[in-house]
């Protein structure tokens, strides 16, 4: 039986959470349901007590898993879109007197890395009407949101810090809410690009890939702040050391019948924190840029893209369905 696993590198407060031996955590609640093919765990982070067990900001993260979300399934697909957006509006309008009407949507990524690229390419699709809100009939304009996106790009190719630019814009336009759009890193493999999380505690971009920056929060940007993301990559030594933990195991059960188990016994008792320094160790000064993604990330990242902005699209504006969303996708 191998040791708690202490520290992993993870976005996903669903996976914080599994990395305690026990199901009550104190300033935790944890709701979860489970709808066909899909599940929806809420995480409440309630005080600092939680905050300290979780390391992360007080707040709420739904987590939607999609086991087949990676699959070119157009019922499934629409079934998650069902999903996401109902669990959008939870958070968009959690406050009875909270209903925002000038919204930023800012895709965060870089749109020439395929695995980064979930926030441009989302960005690309959601439904804008700034631009266009006083010219539209008026039997509909009270049912159109004033939505503006931006796609600010990375600091290593603009050379401005991503929290600049949408510091910048938040204090011209002076949104009610802005709703972010990354990628994220997983601890769990079979997490990468089959969950969705969404949370209104802000972000920090770079955060998943360990190149953190300023966080992207209602402190810093002075509004109320949704984000969503998906899991694209997954950190290598977590991989290895998962790999290695599946190893063991079946070394040990081989070894017990056949001849000596010492040395695996002893590779047994270190704990999940000394395995994975070991690894960094291992992979030496390659280790903080290797990350591993699936091969077929690229029509993943745009069915996923899809996704999200139709989601978005429908929670946003009243009047938008399921079978209206496609007429807003740009091609």
């Amino acid at each position: 039986m191998h040791k708690q696993k202490k520290f992993i590198r993870t976005d996903l407060a669903i996976e914080a959470r599994e990395m305690h031996d026990t199901n009550q955590i104190d300033g935790v609640k944890v709701i979860t349901q489970d709808f066909q093919n899909i599940r929806v765990t809420s995480v409440k982070i309630l005080n600092s007590i939680g905050e300290k067990n979780l390391k992360r900001p007080q707040g709420n993260y739904i987590t939607i898993e999609c086991p087949f979300l990676n699959k070119n399934s157009v019922d499934y697909r629409e079934q998650t879109i069902k999903i996401l957006a109902d669990n959008l509006k939870k958070l968009v309008y959690k406050k009875n007197k909270f209903k925002p009407e000038n919204i930023l949507i800012i895709g965060l990524g870089n749109k020439n890395i395929t695995a980064d690229s979930l926030g441009p390419k989302t960005i690309s699709k959601v439904l804008v009407t700034r631009h266009i809100k006083n010219f539209v009939p008026e039997e509909i304009k009270n049912f159109i949101k004033t939505v503006s996106a931006i796609s600010p790009g990375v600091l290593g190719i603009t050379g401005i810090e991503t929290f600049e630019i949408s510091k910048g814009i938040c204090e011209k336009i002076n949104p009610d809410l802005v709703i972010i759009i990354d990628s994220l890193a997983a601890r769990n493999i079979s997490r990468i690009n089959s969950t969705i999380q969404i949370a209104d505690t802000g972000i920090a971009p770079g955060a998943g890939v360990n190149n953190k920056r300023v966080s992207l929060n209602k402190k810093n940007l002075g509004c109320e702040i949704i984000s969503v993301g998906v899991p694209t990559v997954i950190d290598a030594a977590t991989l290895v050391n998962d790999t290695m933990d599946k190893i063991i195991d079946e070394m040990i059960f081989f070894s017990k019948q056949n001849f000596e188990h010492d040395f695996f016994l002893t590779m047994d008792r270190l704990d999940s924190d000394e395995k994975y320094n070991l690894i960094k160790k291992i992979l030496g000064p390659y280790e903080n840029n290797m990350f591993v993604t699936p091969k077929e990330v690229d029509e993943i990242i745009e069915r996923l893209s899809n996704i999200i902005a139709n989601a978005i699209n429908i929670c946003l504006h009243e009047k938008i369905t399921e079978d209206d969303i496609n007429k807003f996708i740009c091609k």
